[in-house]
């Protein structure tokens, strides 16, 4: 009997001990559930939904920004080939003037001078000359009417021939009278700009070709300075 009330109450004590490890075991189980969805309600993912104004204002500001980006990139451009047309411009005016240069260089190094007489007595000549020049071109069309006006294209044409023939360099030359010479003839009276030389230069008039020097005196003095005293 002893042993019996023995067994029965280490058994009571046995499944009293399994309950309460269970129990123990199912607390620690919600305990870790409820702290799990307290940190997913914490530190979860933000699912609030997107204002649909602030998506399409955020639209037209990019879509602004990319417009003015471009803007700066065509102005940039523009500037870019205003830059390219103005730097090509000056190239053009840089060879055009060299090329002129170039052909008056070689026009002079192909004239063959020869010593003749004046055309008149006169003791300011000291020298005088023709040579096989060619006519200096032109750029007028039609009948040919002489024209001493300043900057005329006639005038700026006549200069050129008178500089070739008495073989100034441009820029080195001071024009002091032209006169009418004839029909379709002019003579130009011209120095260096230091006026150390003289000349007094006759040119003819070729059709479709321009004006021809024939023949330069060599002055002793300026005789057309007094004008500008």
């Amino acid at each position: 009997m002893y042993d019996f009330d023995r067994n029965s109450r280490v058994n009571k004590f046995e499944k009293r001990r399994k309950n309460t490890k269970l129990i123990s075991v199912l607390m620690i189980a919600a305990s870790l559930l409820v702290i799990l969805l307290i940190g997913f309600w914490i530190f979860g993912p933000d699912d609030e939904p997107v204002d649909s104004t602030e998506l399409a204002n955020t639209d037209v500001t990019e879509t602004e920004d990319d417009q003015e980006q471009e803007g700066n990139v065509e102005e940039e451009d523009s500037s870019l080939e205003d830059e390219s047309e103005e730097d090509s411009s000056l190239t053009n005016d840089s060879e055009e003037s060299d090329s002129s240069e170039s052909n008056e260089e070689t026009m002079n190094e192909n004239i063959e001078t020869e010593q003749t007489e004046p055309i008149a007595d006169d003791e300011n000549v000291i020298d005088a000359y023709t040579a096989n020049w060619q006519p200096i071109g032109t750029e007028q069309t039609g009948p040919h009417t002489t024209t001493f006006d300043d900057g005329s294209t006639d005038r700026v044409e006549m200069e050129s021939a008178i500089r070739l023939a008495a073989g100034l360099a441009e820029g080195d030359m001071i024009t002091w009278w032209l006169q009418n010479g004839g029909d379709q003839k002019v003579i130009g009276t011209v120095s260096n700009r230091s006026e150390t030389q003289t000349y007094r230069v006759y040119l003819s008039w070729m059709d479709n070709q321009g004006w021809q020097p024939t023949l330069v005196e060599v002055l002793k003095e300026n005789d057309q300075k007094w004008r500008f005293e």
